[in-house]
């Protein structure tokens, strides 16, 4: 029997590869604390978005499953530079205060991409909300509150759901 939505989720331990299906290939997938980032293509970031107020910035594709806003670099942006660009394309919110929370890194072992190492830093970014106008590909954001986090944040997928848990401990919502 399948893990239901509302099951308690482990947080990824550090450094313990885990396996993950996505688009057709196979991934080994592993969190990384903050410091120096692991080996791998930079892949962007994302961001445990809080306000003042004490809510959580979450988007959405669909309404359905909520997430962090991340997104991918462009050109040579850092890791935080991107983090502050997404945020505002995704959530319509300005960071006005990060603190790295550590790295995943995905590595391809089976599909088209085998061998391709992908790194993602995530955050706790202190925000200002902005009226919400979508713009790009996300349609949905809410504002929830941030002592329940764990209630909010729902990927479809377990192991992604692990990452997503371990980024809120690290931020110190669980």
């Amino acid at each position: 029997m399948g893990r239901t939505m509302t099951e308690p989720i482990v947080p990824a331990p550090d450094h313990e590869p885990l396996p993950a299906q996505s688009h057709g290939q196979s991934w080994l997938v592993s969190w990384h604390p903050a410091g120096d980032p692991p080996p791998g293509r930079p892949h962007g970031s994302a961001g445990v978005c809080l306000t003042d107020a004490g809510e959580l910035a979450l988007i959405s594709h669909d309404g359905e499953h909520w997430g962090f806003p991340a997104g991918r670099p462009e050109g040579e942006e850092t890791y935080e530079e991107t983090l502050r660009r997404e945020m505002w394309e995704e959530a319509c919110v300005t960071v006005t205060a990060a603190r790295l929370l550590g790295y995943v890194r995905s590595e391809c072992v089976r599909g088209h991409e085998q061998g391709l190492v992908l790194v993602r830093a995530f955050w706790r970014a202190m925000t200002l909300v902005h009226p919400w106008e979508p713009r790009f590909e996300i349609r949905h954001r809410r504002l929830v509150p941030a002592a329940d986090a764990r209630h909010h944040v729902r990927d479809p997928n377990i192991v992604s759901r692990r990452f997503d848990h371990r980024a809120l401990a690290e931020a110190g919502l669980l």
